[in-house]
């Protein structure tokens, strides 16, 4: 919802495209992954180990937020945009929670599935 507010500060503020592009791919990632888990493909699609994508794709993403934001803050041409800037370092902010919990929570040598064997 943060990056969904975002892009719509972005857009309805006339800021540089960039941002609004940024704002907008964060948000289809976001809804994508979020699918992913709903529908459970991760299970099905066990070609690629969905947690530690999901990590990639929220440190890249707060990395592209931090430099986006920022300049959407220091220029702020207009209220919307300084919106749009405040709320990405907000949504950076959830990135970089999200990834950390994400870390946490796997564990590389423990076994996935229902092949493992049992202690």
């Amino acid at each position: 919802l943060v990056a969904l507010a975002t892009l719509l500060c972005f857009v309805a503020s006339g800021a540089h495209e960039a941002y609004a592009a940024l704002a907008g791919m964060e948000t289809v990632i976001t809804v994508l992954f979020l699918l992913l888990y709903l529908l459970r493909l991760d299970a099905r699609m066990r070609c690629l180990f969905w947690p530690l994508a999901d990590i990639f794709n929220s440190v890249i993403a707060a990395l592209f937020l931090l430099v986006v934001c920022l300049f959407a803050i220091i220029i702020k041409t207009n209220k919307g945009t300084l919106a749009g800037g405040v709320l990405g370092l907000i949504l950076l902010v959830l990135c970089l929670l999200d990834a950390i919990l994400l870390c946490k929570k796997i564990s590389l040598d423990k076994a996935r599935g229902r092949s493992a064997p049992a202690k």
